[in-house]
């Protein structure tokens, strides 16, 4: 019985050694579906699993006026494979988040400071919008779109969790006006006349 035990401590002992506990990014190397490669245990330091840039206000002096600042695998390593990521957003006075999506992730958005106006579309086009104040959580299915509008007079803030360490993103205003797409195609796409497209692409620094 003795025996037994014996080989079942050493079996355990020696598979539980060969866990990796962690994986912090080594962002020298390709960034890959994957994520990233591991960084050496030896030049691992506890800096890699901190980030302190939340406790910062963002610049909002921009055409949304809003800054989103990301807490993602790219800012903060030890978040590597872990399927986790967050990001502060500050949203000032008739500031907004336009339409976007995440293709890699869920969202969940808790409002610290004033109220946000936010919602989301399913892939069924019914729509789902709520007025949120301080305290409030809404949560955002991945790959879906969705925007968030600042509903009052002060600034807004508010910390996003991702269930994912880089959530990918992509903004539809952006997607269509602020590249080279050709106008025709925009026109043909969207039901705009070539007027608005135009001055659309201009507000954007597209071209085309």
């Amino acid at each position: 019985m003795l025996h037994i035990l014996f080989l079942f401590s050493l079996l355990f002992f020696s598979s539980h050694a060969s866990v990796q506990d962690f994986c912090v990014a080594n962002l020298k190397g390709p960034d890959t579906p994957a994520g990233f490669t591991c960084k050496s245990p030896a030049k691992v330091t506890v800096n890699d699993f901190v980030f302190s840039g939340l406790g910062i206000a963002g610049n909002t002096t921009n055409i949304i006026k809003a800054a989103v600042t990301p807490a993602f695998v790219g800012q903060f390593p030890g978040l590597n494979g872990l399927g986790i990521s967050a990001a502060r957003l500050d949203l000032a006075p008739a500031g907004v988040v336009p339409m976007h999506t995440h293709p890699g992730a869920s969202e969940l958005l808790f409002v610290l400071h004033g109220k946000i106006l936010a919602g989301f579309i399913s892939s069924a086009n019914d729509v789902y919008v709520k007025k949120l104040k301080k305290g409030d959580i809404m949560v955002f299915p991945q790959g879906l779109l969705h925007f968030q509008v600042n509903a009052g007079g002060s600034t807004a803030i508010a910390v996003v969790s991702f269930s994912s360490a880089n959530p990918g993103l992509q903004i539809v205003d952006f997607a269509l006006f602020a590249n080279n797409l050709p106008s025709p195609l925009v026109e043909k796409t969207t039901f705009l006349d070539d007027a608005e497209v135009k001055k659309l692409k201009a507000v954007l620094g597209g071209t085309g």
